[in-house]
C-alpha cells in the first residue's frame, strides 16, 4: 500500500465521517422544521378560533347597542342612569 492509497483511505474516512455528521444534522433539522409546522398549525387553529370569538363578541355587542337604543327611544332616561352609574361603579371595582 502506497502512501498515495493510504492518503486516499485517510480522506475517505474523513468524508464518511463529514458524511454521517451532515446526515444527522439534516435529520435534526428536519425535526425541527416539522416542530415547527406543527406549531404554526397550531397557532392558526387558535387564532381561527379567536376570530370566531371575537365575532360572535361583536354580534352580542351590536345586539346590545340596538336594545339600547331602544330603550332610549322608549324615554328609558332613568334606566339608562342605573345603566351608567352601574358601569361607573364596575369601573371603579375593578380599578381598586
Amino acid at each position: 500500500m502506497s502512501s498515495h492509497e493510504a492518503n486516499a483511505n485517510i480522506m475517505e474516512s474523513q468524508n464518511n465521517d463529514r458524511i454521517s455528521e451532515l446526515s444527522d444534522q439534516v435529520a435534526r433539522l428536519k425535526g425541527l422544521t416539522l416542530d415547527i409546522g406543527n406549531e404554526v398549525s397550531e397557532q392558526n387553529n387558535l387564532l381561527d378560533g379567536m376570530g370566531d370569538s371575537f365575532g360572535n363578541v361583536g354580534d352580542m355587542l351590536t345586539g346590545s347597542l340596538a336594545r339600547m337604543g331602544i330603550m332610549l327611544e322608549r324615554g328609558g332616561a332613568k334606566h339608562m342612569c342605573y345603566l351608567v352609574a352601574f358601569v361607573v361603579f364596575v369601573m371603579v371595582f375593578l380599578y381598586w
